[in-house]
């Protein structure tokens, strides 16, 4: 029989690649979704089967993590051998609206996860989505398992709570539970109100003359950007250790976000000077200024390292955001050695 997985989260971008991955894998999926009027699973659509299909291997639930019976329910009722809680607020600029929902989802959210999990006397492996947000205010120019958490968002600070609350769990009850700290990770599954996403998206649409203009606002913080399935892979290896424990993932390569706007405008042949307008209400109160993660404690245990760079991954979310807008990609952006 093969081993059984529950992820919070699966509808976005890191829970899409991750159950793509544990199915490929041979485990049985079972997802987390909350109850909407509207569909919002439209990053897993390709992974659906009709639940009245025999054999089908990812089946979707009705919960939310501030539900703690339902969620204890629902895990003494799959019992899986591994849960990966990726459910979030997850946009740090809208933390600042939202910062009451924010810490709810998060911290009271994971600790209803944990609580459940430990009063089932089910014993799964429990993966914790980590944020280098986490580090904010950083005082060294490379962040690694040892460096302080200055938070300078409501979502920082909640994701440090939870962070603190797993290794609680694993150290009051013998829990194997890790913290993934996952630096910036983009994907053409990245939703578009993330500014790497935004971009790529703006400079199709504007293309193919969808739009006139795109919008932003900071364009001078720095960031450590990798590709998504990459880390959803590292999330994996986490849980396959003999013991449990904390990492970093990343790439060790920090861009500014002009960078990541010239690099797409440059591959579309268009000036930004002409088309990005600059608006303030996209600015934080609190800015971070720089990420650069050191994740040699994930290449020498996990023996996981990062393949696609920066240069190779705005290109391939410009690519798929051509496709949407109806362009071909071939044809409208620049050849590689053409745009280096």
């Amino acid at each position: 029989m093969g081993r059984v997985a529950l992820i919070t989260g699966i509808t976005g971008q890191d829970g899409s690649y991750l159950a793509e991955q544990l199915l490929a894998r041979g485990y049985d999926v079972h997802g987390l979704i909350r109850r909407s009027s509207s569909f919002n699973t439209g990053r897993i659509e390709h992974l659906y089967v009709d639940p009245h299909v025999e054999g089908v291997r990812l089946k979707l639930h009705y919960g939310d993590l501030l539900d703690s019976s339902s969620l204890r329910r629902l895990i003494e009722e799959i019992r899986p051998d591994e849960v990966y809680n990726l459910a979030a607020q997850s946009h740090v600029r809208v933390s600042f609206d939202m910062p009451e929902y924010t810490a709810d989802t998060i911290v009271v959210g994971t600790t209803a996860l944990l609580e459940a999990i430990h009063q089932s006397g089910v014993k799964p492996r429990f993966y914790q989505a980590g944020s280098s947000e986490m580090y904010g205010a950083v005082l060294e120019s490379t962040q690694d398992e040892t460096t302080p958490f200055r938070p300078q968002s409501p979502y920082a600070a909640a994701k440090v709570g939870a962070h603190a609350m797993v290794r609680v769990y694993r150290e009051a009850y013998g829990l194997f539970a890790v913290n993934g700290v996952l630096f910036n990770h983009e994907s053409p599954r990245r939703s578009p109100t993330f500014v790497t996403r935004k971009i790529t998206r703006g400079v199709a649409r504007i293309l193919a003359g969808l739009e006139p203009a795109l919008f932003l606002g900071n364009l001078d913080a720095q960031r450590d950007w990798g590709y998504a399935p990459e880390y959803t892979d590292a999330m994996w290896r986490m849980l396959q250790q003999d013991e449990p424990d904390d990492y970093v993932v990343a790439t060790g390569e920090t861009h500014h976000v002009y960078e990541f706007l010239h690099e797409a405008f440059a591959l579309a042949g268009l000036d930004h000077d002409e088309y990005v307008k600059f608006d303030a209400a996209y600015l934080r109160p609190a800015e971070v200024d720089l990420l650069c993660g050191d994740a040699s404690k994930a290449r020498e245990r996990l023996g996981w390292e990062p393949t696609t760079r920066f240069h190779e991954l705005v290109r391939l979310m410009l690519e798929a955001d051509c496709r949407e807008a109806g362009l071909d990609p071939d044809t409208v952006l620049r050849p590689v050695e053409a745009s280096a």
